[in-house]
């Protein structure tokens, strides 16, 4: 079944300029279907995080970047345009690995887009805070609190909090980069099934390191390697059916845990998935 293409890169290469030349992606080309998450993994430093600034230009912020290529919104260039930059990561959103509140109300937090992108009334601003309260399912915990810091929340709701911040901007995308890395497992599985409620309205791309997650979570998956885009497939084709022998060699080395459960071992994840931490890509 084709769906539609809500996002692509075409030809998008990435390098980093320093000390030494490191070229993170080499002439990716690779489409995201419209209202599906697609989970972009692949081992640390391969070029994930790399690939997903560049989906809105996050990356630019680091002097030392180059980039070829380009990236397309629908059908409209996000590198050549003359639309101003922070419209474009309006539209496109990013959520990161660390959540982090702005230094103001959990109110002001979720309103905070919408009051420097556009001209509500104070009673619009309070619909857009407890719809997008309500979508992160952080509206019952936080209703009676409103004024209260955003930073005294929970690490947990904080990064629903993040969510909430983003969905009000109004994105067509939203870019969620390892958003449950630095979650106990309660609220890692709150913000699972947040992402897993909010994918019918939204484009989700994000970047994880667990396969086991990418498995409860992705419609579609993409596998990079150390800046190459190797395969990209819907997201049961690719761990049960992988097309490629360096795909298939990543996904058995991720999971022989549970292959070898077929035979009475144990279910758990294995240590070297669980214990793999964020590098800077």
């Amino acid at each position: 079944m084709t769906h539609d293409i809500a996002l692509r890169t075409e030809d998008l290469e990435v390098t980093y300029t320093g000390n030494r030349e490191v070229t993170a992606l080499n002439g990716v080309s690779v489409d995201f279907a419209a209202n599906k998450l697609t989970a972009i993994i692949g081992p640390s430093g391969c070029g994930k995080s790399t690939l997903l600034k560049s989906l809105n230009r996050l990356h630019e912020i680091q002097p030392n970047a180059e980039i070829s290529g380009d990236v397309y919104l629908g059908d409209e260039s996000v590198y050549d345009t003359d639309e101003p930059l922070p419209e474009i990561r309006r539209r496109v959103g990013y959520v990161p690995q660390k959540p982090t509140p702005l230094p103001v109300s959990i109110y002001n937090n979720v309103a905070y887009g919408p009051k420097i992108h556009g001209d509500h009334s104070k009673a619009e601003l309070d619909d857009i805070v407890e719809t997008q309260l309500r979508k992160v399912n952080l509206w019952e915990e936080v209703n009676d609190r409103l004024d209260a810091p955003g930073a005294e929340l929970s690490t947990g709701q904080i990064q629903r909090l993040c969510l909430a911040r983003s969905l009000a901007a109004e994105p067509e995308v939203l870019l969620c980069d390892e958003v449950t890395s630095a979650l106990d497992p309660i609220s890692a599985e709150q913000v699972e099934e947040t992402l897993a409620d909010l994918k019918s309205e939204y484009t989700i791309v994000m970047v994880t390191h667990s396969m086991e997650q990418a498995k409860r979570l992705a419609d579609d998956v993409v596998f990079l390697y150390l800046g190459d885009l190797v395969e990209r497939n819907d997201a049961r084709s690719f761990f049960e059916n992988p097309q490629n022998e360096r795909t298939r060699e990543f996904v058995k080395g991720h999971t022989a845990v549970e292959y070898d459960d077929a035979d009475g071992a144990d279910e758990s994840e294995p240590e070297s998935t669980t214990a793999q931490t964020v590098s800077a890509e």
